[in-house]
């Protein structure tokens, strides 16, 4: 399987193929502030590679990850380009300045009989707050999802949401006052998630999309006009591998969508933000 790091233009449609590996299955890029990197993860590392120009396999980077004990797809960059913000192997945040080098670790320790997981999402414009999804056993010993804000300082780590519903992809908007989210909370059919959005105290949760497919990761533009998410076939389970996808627009005024592209793709396509600074260039992954 070919795993290919494509750019694409939401204006033109005009698409490029910065990167490509037969071997190496890397997964949700992320765009440095200054436009010129990007940053991938594969193998539990994580690497930057230029953003312009088709790359090999040569040009990868490596970043120095410090006492993270590997790492998932969930990473993002800080708003001033200092730092990364990762999701661990043993279910803790960490940061990592951009040099790579010695790590910090965010996150409390939980009842380890809960088991529970932080999964990195987004970060406030201000660079100040994390919002993750924190995933652990309820009394019954249900898997339960729900949407939390802490700050980069390890403190004032809040919950926002309480409830049955499975949660994920939460991301603090550039407003700085709304986050992103998707939720199975506006269907009874099992893994049929839409797009919301809610308030940083949880407040006002909204419903964006409204239709037959399964959609996940909403990544709003730095400019705040636009949405792209992944778009999985109806029916389909959480947001698994190998699937025939679109990516999808969302204009978050009109609520109006448009397909951008339709691949074979889905875990590791756009777990994270993508964004280019410019909010007119996005980066993905097909497999």
């Amino acid at each position: 399987m070919t795993a290919r790091l494509i750019t694409a233009d939401i204006d033109t449609g005009e698409r490029e193929v910065v990167f490509e590996s037969d071997s190496l299955h890397f997964e949700a890029p992320n765009w440095s502030p200054d436009g010129q990197w990007l940053v991938i993860n594969a193998d539990g590392r994580m690497f930057r590679l230029p953003a312009e120009g088709a790359g090999s396999e040569a040009d990868l980077v490596e970043i120095e990850l410090g006492e993270v004990p590997g790492i998932n797809n969930d990473h993002l960059i800080s708003p001033d380009g200092h730092f990364f913000y990762v999701s661990g192997h043993d279910g803790h945040l960490y940061e990592v300045p951009w040099a790579g080098g010695s790590s910090r670790r965010i996150t409390p320790d939980r009842d380890p009989a809960r088991r529970f997981k932080h999964y990195l999402h987004g970060i406030s414009p201000d660079g100040r707050t994390l919002s993750y999804i924190g995933g652990g056993l309820d009394d019954t010993g249900e898997w339960v999802t729900n949407v939390y804000t802490i700050g980069v300082d390890g403190t004032d780590d809040r919950q926002l949401t309480n409830d049955a519903f499975p949660d994920d992809g939460a991301e603090i908007g550039p407003d700085g006052e709304t986050l992103w989210f998707n939720s199975e909370r506006g269907s009874d059919a099992p893994g049929h998630a839409q797009v919301f959005t809610m308030a940083l105290d949880g407040s006002a949760v909204t419903q964006l999309t409204f239709d037959e497919r399964v959609n996940w990761f909403p990544h709003p533009s730095p400019d705040g006009e636009r949405v792209v998410y992944i778009s999985f076939p109806p029916g389909t389970l959480g947001h698994p591998a190998d699937k025939d996808v679109y990516l999808r627009a969302l204009d978050p005024v009109s609520r109006e969508t448009r397909d951008l592209d339709h691949f074979t793709g889905g875990q590791g396509t756009i777990n994270v933000t993508s964004w280019a600074p410019d909010s007119r260039r996005f980066a993905y992954v097909t497999y």
